[in-house]
């Protein structure tokens, strides 16, 4: 791997004084740029044919509450695959983005050995515990009650020994398959102590993870010829007597640790701006190899640009191997899985997709480290939107997924239909594992928020939406944000308050579907009958205008009585004109009534549109559960359109938003040929849409 020549000095500098003070003491390259709460050393070495990792580890945790610590607690992920009475097991059903976990599979993780500075032995004061579901076969959270309470500002230091079994093939993001290792959530990971109260959920079948910055030191171990790939930087490899290799890496102010090792990896380099890029591809994918390095070093400066500092010197982009699919589509700090399928062309867009998403997430998980198993929507969803912003600029947004043999669909689309397909069964905000589905949990996380968010750039425009984004990011980064410190942001930095949009779209089902549901325009009949005042009269024109309930166009009222005024001087209230005449002095009322079908107010427009080419545009709050616009002009009304722009992202329904007043058959034609277009579509490529569901980070 080639990196900077500032991250060779840091490399360099860390060694000198590794050798001075021992390899085990963590040396920052540079001043901290967060707390560094949970600072680990770590020694791992990976039997690859029993699945087996034994480890050892430190665990530096600092008090930061303003109160005195009683009880620490820790993750065991691992646990979720030891057997099929797991939470995760259960709420999977041993399934996990298309991977399932047969009897020959099981993962799991034991602490050999805990001790304490003083050389206590802390291990049977340990208990499993359940905060979540209280099911007792759950071992993915630790209980550590300590034998003193730990005073504010005060730091523990605790000794693990640990073994963990990888699960074959990987699930969740981590696992085995022959010779292919992605060790994820792999070690003993302390909870985060917030509020007077610890944070450290189970592990969940559709939730991911949250904990605090620090300081990695990790020495990985394996067999000799294993390239290996982790978060941070490798600044030391040490051959041993037993033909394995030692790989030394060190990570500052990250909140996790993963890595990967392989004797079959193709390593491909590239740089993006001042960030080194380095591919670890699976040699059959030799022929795609290009776009992985070329997606990346996209989403590196595209970021970079639009949102701010990327603060690490490098990038790892894994492509897992077949078999290994659970493995992709992941992010962790400076290390990100993606997906490619063999033979998968140009125009359809998956692998450039989920290297774009998960790089994203280097931001708007890692940097901005906001709690998933709470408030996933304030990762994925932001990412999500972030994902088709660049797909778009990248490659315009009616193709910017699939542009294939006359086949253009843009990534939002692809977002709505997974949205509109269950709308309203559970609030964004809530935790991941309370959705009613997987599917549910996928998009009130990942759809709905990016289509939220984008609504939300229509009404406030780009570069105020850029401004919000990189507000945030500056504010908040290394900390961890919650939703209502977002929503400060988006008012503070708009000057407008969408609490109100906010609180629909986040903490309630309600969905949003306006519709025209009535269109009419016919012509104002001559007054007849007894009463009238005469046509010369000034009160004529008050008497015409009371056919106009909302609207009068003034031009086409004044001119016609105008008109009418005049030849009734001359000829004494009788009118003798030519057809051509008649038609420029007709009226036509026309009006139109629009709903609120959904649940979810939102202000909206109507756009109407006249036979002489003029456009009149209303707008209304949308409180109401209807409301009918009238206007009285020369010209007939020709079509009415609720959201002309399409700035509603979040409408369910928009083959209801407009009418015209007479229809076309070329328009049910065209609506036909769309059907049969799509129903062959999808009837052809069955596996293609499958894979794409599975392994794509939104679906």
């Amino acid at each position: 791997m080639t990196f900077s020549r500032a991250a060779c000095l840091f490399c360099l500098i860390s060694l000198l004084i590794m050798l001075e003070t021992g390899a085990g003491q963590p040396v920052p390259f540079s001043q901290p740029k967060s707390p560094r709460i949970a600072n680990y050393d770590i020694d791992v070495r990976l039997d690859a044919k029993a699945r087996l990792l034994h480890g050892r580890q430190v665990l530096r945790w600092r008090n930061t509450a303003g109160h005195a610590v009683e009880d620490l607690h820790f993750h065991l992920y691992l646990n979720g695959f030891r057997n099929n009475q797991s939470t995760f097991m259960r709420e999977s059903g041993g399934r996990h983005r298309g991977e399932k976990l047969d009897e020959k599979g099981w993962g799991y993780i034991d602490i050999d050995s805990l001790s304490n500075a003083a050389g206590e032995e802390l291990l049977p004061l340990t208990a499993f515990i359940q905060p979540d579901d209280g099911n007792t076969n759950d071992k993915t959270v630790l209980h550590l009650p300590l034998p003193k309470p730990l005073s504010p500002g005060e730091t523990i230091t605790l000794y693990f020994a640990f073994t963990a079994k990888l699960p074959e093939p990987p699930m969740a993001r981590t696992g085995i398959k022959e010779e292919f290792v992605m060790a994820g959530q792999w070690f003993p990971k302390i909870g985060v102590y917030e509020n007077g109260a610890w944070n450290c959920h189970q592990f969940h079948a559709h939730s991911e993870f949250y904990a605090d910055f620090g300081v990695y030191h990790v020495n990985i171990t394996v067999p000799k010829g294993h390239i290996v790939g982790a978060t941070g930087l490798c600044c030391a490899t040490a051959d041993n007597p037993d033909s394995t290799v030692t790989h030394r890496y060190h990570a500052e102010d990250v909140h996790d640790f993963a890595w990967t090792a392989s004797p079959d990896f193709l390593v491909l380099n590239g740089k993006s701006q001042d960030v080194e890029i380095r591919a670890l591809l699976q040699k059959d994918h030799a022929g795609i190899g290009p776009r992985f390095l070329r997606a990346a070093e996209i989403a590196v400066a595209w970021f970079q640009d639009r949102y701010g500092d990327y603060p690490y010197p490098n990038l790892t982009v894994v492509d897992p191997r077949r078999g290994a699919g659970g493995a992709g589509g992941m992010e962790y700090p400076t290390l990100i899985t993606a997906w490619g399928a063999y033979g998968i062309p140009k125009g359809f867009r998956s692998l450039e997709m989920v290297i774009m998403h998960e790089f994203g997430h280097n931001y708007w998980y890692h940097l901005v480290a906001s709690n998933e198993f709470e408030e996933a929507w304030l990762d994925e969803g932001i990412n999500t939107f972030s994902e088709m912003q660049i797909l778009s600029d990248t490659y315009g947004e009616a193709g910017s997924m699939v542009d294939l043999c006359g086949i253009r669909i843009s990534d939002s689309q692809l977002l709505r239909m997974g949205y509109i397909a269950e709308p309203g069964l559970d609030p964004v905000l809530q935790p991941a594992w309370k959705y009613y589905s997987g599917s549910n949990y996928s998009s009130m996380s990942y759809n709905k928020p990016g289509l939220m968010l984008l609504t939300l750039q229509n009404m406030v425009g780009r570069e105020t939406m850029n401004r919000i984004l990189r507000t945030w990011l500056e504010r908040w980064r290394f900390k961890h944000p919650r939703s209502a410190d977002f929503i400060a942001v988006v008012n503070e930095v708009s000057g407008e308050n969408f609490d109100w949009f906010f609180d629909q779209v986040l903490n309630s089902t309600a969905v949003l579907d306006y519709s025209v549901s009535e269109i009419s325009s016919e012509e104002v009949e001559q007054n007849r009958g007894f009463d009238f005042f005469p046509a010369d009269s000034t009160a004529a024109v008050s008497a015409t205008a009371t056919l106009t309930t909302d609207t009068v166009a003034a031009g086409g009222l004044e001119s016609d009585t105008t008109g009418r005024r005049n030849k009734a001087g001359a000829d004494s209230g009788k009118e003798v004109l030519d057809d051509k005449e008649k038609e420029e002095k007709k009226l036509y009322h026309s009006s139109v009534k629009v709903r609120r079908l959904g649940e979810f107010i939102f202000p909206v427009e109507l756009q109407l549109i006249f036979s002489d080419g003029d456009t009149l545009i209303e707008k209304w709050d949308g409180r109401s559960r209807w409301k009918e616009f009238s206007v009285t002009r020369a010209s007939r009304l020709v079509s009415a359109a609720i959201d002309p722009k399409n700035k509603i992202l979040l409408d369910v329904q928009l083959t209801n938003n407009s009418r015209t007043l007479e229809r076309s058959s070329r328009g049910k034609a065209k609506l036909a040929a769309r059907i049969l277009f799509w129903t062959q579509f999808f009837m052809d490529m069955p596996k293609f849409f499958n894979l794409f569901t599975i392994f794509s980070p939104h679906l």
